[in-house]
């Protein structure tokens, strides 16, 4: 090979190299915006395998929103065990039902009191129900007055109530247990006697703040019905 031919050879390949260069730049910058899909920095979104998602997807921010409410008013919802169902008053504040307990009210204190009452709703707690009025009304330490006991027919169902005042020394983990004796107290009992066994209504608090809710409370046993 004689030295001009030589020379061109080295010159074409170099220029072959520099026409290649630019050449495969403008085609990667032609095509990074359409790569990385709208990101203007040419990152890309993507997550490594083994990463939890982030943000929302429509399904699961449909979930969380709506979510599941455990407790809150039960108003024209009521409420009902396995054998019976009653509408609950609306300012009531509504738990979940939790062990032996069918349901719990929270009623807010009435003026005067520092602390509002309870209204537990218990089912199959056995003994009949001269015993259990007895019962509840032992929980009384001192009493005002005599228990008031009537016996009276609900949409017909069998139903005895039970209003005693006092100092109230509590009773246990299911028939609201306390933490010392409290006078000042009063308890409204009901117990309706379904087909497939007693329910029981027990409205504890202070006096005034149950006397608030007395007429709810018989409003809410005027509602009592077979839930089937």
């Amino acid at each position: 090979m004689n030295k001009p031919n030589y020379l061109y050879g080295i010159i074409g390949l170099l220029v072959g190299l520099f026409i290649g260069y630019v050449g495969t730049t403008q085609i990667n910058t032609t095509m990074r915006p359409a790569e990385s899909n709208g990101n203007p920095t040419g990152t890309s979104n993507a997550l490594p395998p083994d990463h939890p998602p982030t943000g929302d997807s429509s399904g699961d921010a449909a979930s969380a929103s709506s979510g599941t409410t455990m407790s809150g008013k039960s108003g024209s919802q009521g409420g009902g065990s396995g054998a019976l169902k009653w509408t609950a008053p609306k300012r009531w504040d509504a738990k979940p039902a939790s062990g032996m307990r069918a349901a719990t009210y929270l009623i807010p204190a009435a003026r005067g009191d520092s602390e509002g009452a309870e209204c537990a709703v218990f089912e199959n707690l056995g003994g009949g129900v001269q015993d259990n009025i007895a019962r509840w009304v032992g929980q009384f330490e001192k009493t005002e007055r005599p228990a008031i006991q009537k016996q009276e027919t609900i949409n017909a169902l069998s139903v005895t109530t039970v209003d005693v005042s006092g100092t109230f020394k509590g009773g246990g983990p299911m028939m609201g247990s306390s933490s010392g004796p409290k006078s000042g107290y009063r308890m409204l009992g009901a117990i309706a006697e379904g087909p497939e066994g007693e329910v029981f209504f027990k409205l504890t608090g202070p006096a005034n703040t149950v006397a608030a809710a007395q007429d709810e409370f018989q409003a809410m046993l005027k509602s009592l019905k077979k839930s089937k």
